[in-house]
């Protein structure tokens, strides 16, 4: 292969993480934009997700594909639940007590995974696993594609749904001014039911999306949660569109620097980027939040 056919397979391979990165982070980012919460068990919930699809198919043998609609109702399940009872008990109080939370939440969820399921690594085998297509000298592998255009597909419905729905604009209302939507008839307590839901099914799916190339045990989510604080800070924390393109920019980054520094040096990148949006550009590239 060519070194320039290496540049665009290695421009390519992060263009494809990034979608992935993106679907994760706009749980994130849709959560704290509509609550402001900042969820630190986030990538928790994504471990969850893939727990959920490793069962379903070694109990079941449902692909993991197929196996998206059940984990996104089990997940959407446990963070309306969560937020319910844990989480919106501190909707009113210090940005200190929601963080603890969050964190006693992240917490729980990886002690109770390493409980049941210990801390061996498990691995979902598909038959196409390592299949893949070329056009001319860039090589596409099947499980990654699916799982970057089923990102993307993702992303665009749920800002579809944000967008032109009558539900959508009432989260978006209650995002803006929680007051005048209570006082507009909205019902601020189920919006924030379900954007807490949302953001958790998202995060769900995302981890059942990378299982088919992404070892499975309880600490599975953390270094996915890292990427997706870079990715929201860097397109502006409540930002839905900023942490889509975040997402991409974060896996080509990650993907050229590892590239040129080696494999090891990708989380380096990314904690690189983050820094430095945090000193020069600390309200993200796109500098608000998404009205």
């Amino acid at each position: 292969m060519s070194e320039q056919a290496i540049i665009i397979q290695t421009i390519v391979n992060g263009i494809m993480q990034g979608g992935v990165y993106a679907l994760i982070a706009i749980g994130l980012t849709m959560i704290y934009g509509v609550m402001k919460v900042t969820n630190f068990a986030h990538g928790d919930m994504l471990m969850l997700g893939m727990y959920s699809s490793f069962w379903f198919f070694a109990l079941l043998n449902i692909s993991p594909y197929l196996s998206i609609f059940f984990t996104f109702i089990i997940m959407f399940a446990v963070g309306a639940v969560i937020q319910r009872f844990l989480i919106g008990k501190v909707l009113g109080a210090e940005p200190m007590n929601q963080l603890m939370v969050t964190i006693g939440i992240s917490t729980f969820l990886y002690s109770t995974a390493q409980f049941l399921w210990g801390a061996n690594v498990r691995t979902i085998h598909l038959t196409y696993g390592l299949a893949s297509f070329r056009i001319g000298e860039i090589r596409f592998t099947y499980t990654r594609l699916i799982a970057f255009a089923a990102s993307i597909i993702l992303v665009l419905a749920l800002f579809t749904f944000l967008k032109y729905s009558r539900l959508g604009k009432a989260m978006r209302a209650a995002s803006q001014n929680r007051n005048a939507a209570a006082l507009m008839g909205i019902n601020v307590q189920q919006i924030y039911i379900l954007a807490f839901g949302l953001g958790t099914a998202l995060a769900g799916v995302a981890g059942v999306l990378i299982t088919p190339f992404q070892a499975i045990n309880p600490m599975a989510g953390s270094q996915f949660a890292i990427i997706a604080f870079v990715v929201v800070v860097l397109g502006t924390m409540g930002n839905f569109l900023g942490a889509l393109f975040g997402g991409l920019i974060i896996g080509v980054a990650e993907a050229i620097g590892g590239y040129i520094f080696g494999s090891q040096a990708k989380t380096l990148v990314s904690l690189s980027i983050f820094i430095l949006v945090l000193l020069f550009k600390p309200a993200g590239l796109f500098g608000g939040k998404e009205k």
